[in-house]
C-alpha cells in the first residue's frame, strides 16, 4: 500500500503524519490511527498499511509533535532505562484529552479534504495511550467519529476527571474495546465500570480481553503475540467493515 508523509497545521504548531492509502482510485473511508506511548515509527508505517489494505486511507499522527526534535523511543529497552523511562512518561502527561480533542479535529479537517477520502465522519483506533485516546476523540468530537477501537488501552475507566468511561454520554460512535490479560491499566474491574457507562448511555460497544498480555498487537513491542495481533486485525475489519463502508 501506498505511503506518504505530510505535515497538518493545529492550532499549536505544525503536525507530521503518515499517510497510507489503498491501491487504487478510492475515495475510501479515513481512519485515524493512535501509536501507543512510543509514538510514531516505522512499526506504524507497517500497521497504517496493513489497515489501508482492508480499504482505508489510514492517518498516523505525530501526537508528541510539540516536543521539537523528540527522538525516537526503543520500545525493547524504554522501560528499563529510569532516564528514557522518565522522558516518556513525561511526554505523556503533556498530551491531555484537551489537546487531544484539538488535533483531531484538525486530523478529520485534513482527511474530509482529500480527494481520496469519502463521508464527514472517520474511524479512529489506537494502542496503549493511543486506544484511551481513541475513545476520547469519540466523546469529545463525537459529530466526526463512527467508530472508536481500542486495543490494549490503559486508563480506560480511572479515577480521573479525563477518563473516557466518563464521556459516555457524548459518544455516538459504536465502540470496541481489546483489553489484555492482567493488565494493570485496565483490569476486569474497570472493564465493568466502562461496560456499565456505555451501556447506560445507549453506546452500542463491545469489550473483550484477549489471551496476551499488554501491547499484544504492535509488532516492535516485546509482548507481541502474533495469534493476538491476527485476532484484533479481524476486529477492526468486522467493526469499520460495518460502520465505515
Amino acid at each position: 500500500m501506498p505511503i506518504n508523509h505530510d505535515t497538518i497545521t493545529t492550532a499549536d504548531g505544525t503536525c507530521r503524519v503518515t499517510v497510507a492509502t489503498p491501491d487504487g482510485d478510492g475515495p475510501w473511508p479515513g481512519v485515524v490511527m493512535y501509536p501507543d506511548a512510543g509514538g510514531v515509527r516505522a512499526t506504524f508505517d507497517q500497521m497504517a498499511a496493513q489497515l489501508a489494505g482492508y480499504g482505508y486511507v489510514v492517518l498516523v499522527p505525530d501526537v508528541y509533535y510539540r516536543e521539537a526534535g523528540w527522538t525516537p523511543f526503543d520500545m525493547g529497552s524504554v522501560f528499563g532505562d529510569e532516564d528514557e523511562r522518565k522522558r516518556l512518561f513525561g511526554m505523556i502527561a503533556k498530551v491531555t484529552p484537551e489537546i487531544m480533542a484539538t488535533d483531531a479535529a484538525a486530523f478529520f479537517d485534513y482527511l474530509q479534504a482529500r480527494p481520496d477520502v469519502r463521508g464527514d465522519t472517520f474511524g479512529t483506533t489506537g494502542y496503549c495511550m493511543g486506544g484511551r485516546t481513541s475513545l476520547i476523540v469519540a466523546g469529545r468530537v463525537p459529530d466526526r467519529v463512527a467508530a472508536a477501537m481500542s486495543f490494549h488501552g490503559g486508563g480506560l475507566a480511572a479515577d480521573d476527571p479525563g477518563s473516557p468511561h466518563l464521556l459516555a454520554e457524548q459518544i455516538t460512535a459504536r465502540v470496541y474495546v481489546g483489553g489484555a490479560r492482567d493488565d494493570a491499566s485496565f483490569t476486569v474491574a474497570d472493564s465493568l465500570i466502562l461496560e456499565a457507562a456505555l451501556t447506560a448511555a445507549g453506546v452500542d460497544h463491545t469489550i473483550e480481553f484477549y489471551s496476551a498480555a499488554h501491547g499484544f498487537a504492535v509488532p516492535d513491542n516485546l509482548p507481541y503475540d502474533e495469534a493476538a495481533a491476527r485476532q484484533h486485525w479481524e476486529a477492526m475489519a468486522q467493526v469499520f467493515g460495518s460502520t465505515l463502508r
